[in-house]
Formats: structure tokens, sequence, C-alpha cells
């Protein structure tokens, strides 16, 4: 084979200048943040509040399946013609169960409701051109050498009622 004929290797500058071959391809979070406007507030309270009703009616939903629930039980238990003993407590034990299980996702809905009531407190509490958090989402970008990874990881973006108004930090 031909000198000529053989595959180069590129030039080192060329290699590191090469935009495909020195760089990562990383997800960060982005804080989105909105200003607190009239029609946000109005909307917070609508959001919040419908979560609270549903929180209402999944707790009216739970009462309601463990009564059933209960009721089979103790129906089916007074039916069983010359139920022993174990039968009667069998059941018992099968009803204390359900209750012990209701009432721990009983409390895991009031608990949720509990911090829906909280946020929409400090919806109340919250000043017209404030800004606040209004969560997170992810993006990726390109770092390379050279860059500084911390200032990159650090975006913002701020909306007012839905539009972006800014965006903080390097892309």
């Amino acid at each position: 084979m031909l000198i000529k004929d053989r595959p180069t290797q590129p030039e080192p500058e060329l290699w590191h200048q090469s935009s495909s071959n020195n760089q990562l391809l990383l997800k960060r979070p982005i804080t989105i943040k909105a200003i607190v406007t009239p029609l946000w507030k109005d909307e917070a309270r609508q959001q919040l509040q419908s979560q609270s009703d549903q929180l209402d009616e999944q707790l009216t939903q739970l009462d309601t399946q463990v009564q059933q629930m209960v009721g089979e039980l103790s129906q089916h238990t007074i039916q069983i013609v010359g139920a022993d003993n174990s039968s009667v407590a069998e059941a018992q034990t099968q009803i204390q169960g359900i209750q012990a299980q209701a009432n721990e996702r009983k409390g895991e809905l009031l608990e949720q409701k509990n911090q829906v009531l909280q946020q929409l407190e400090q919806v109340e509490t919250l000043e017209l051109g404030e800004e606040g958090d209004q969560g997170q989402i992810d993006s990726y970008f390109y770092a390379k050498q050279g860059d500084h990874l911390v200032r990159k990881m650090q975006v913002e973006v701020l909306l007012r009622d839905g539009v972006i108004e800014e965006i903080r930090g390097e892309l």
C-alpha cells in the first residue's frame, strides 16, 4: 500500500476545535419562576382549589369503599350457617386490616390536602410583581472543555402570565 492511500489523522488543532469530538451532552434542571400578577393568582387559586376538591372526593370515595367492604364482610360472616368462632375472628381481623389500610391512606390524603391548603395560603400572601417558584423542567445542553459548568447549570426562565419574559444564565 502506498503512503498516499493510507487514511490520515486530522491535524491536532482541528481535532480539538471540532464541535462533535470534544463536547458532552448533559442534562440540567431549569427553574421556572413566575411574576405574580392578578391572572397568575387567579389561576393558582383555581388550580389549588381543584386539587383540594379532588382530594375531598377521594376521601369520600375511600370512606364509601371501606363501609361497603366492612358491610359485605359482616354480612358474609352472619350468613355463614353454624359459623364457628374462628370464622368470626378471621372476619374481624380482616375488617381491622381494611380499616387500618384505609386510615393509612386517609392520613396520606389529608396530608396532601394540608399541603395544598398551605400553598393556597402562600398564594394569598404573595405581592403583585413578586417572583415565585413555579417548578422545574429538564433541559439538555452541550458542555466543552473550558466551559464554566456551575454557570451553565444555573439557568432560570421567568414567566409573566405564561409568556417567557426572561431567560437567565448561560445557555
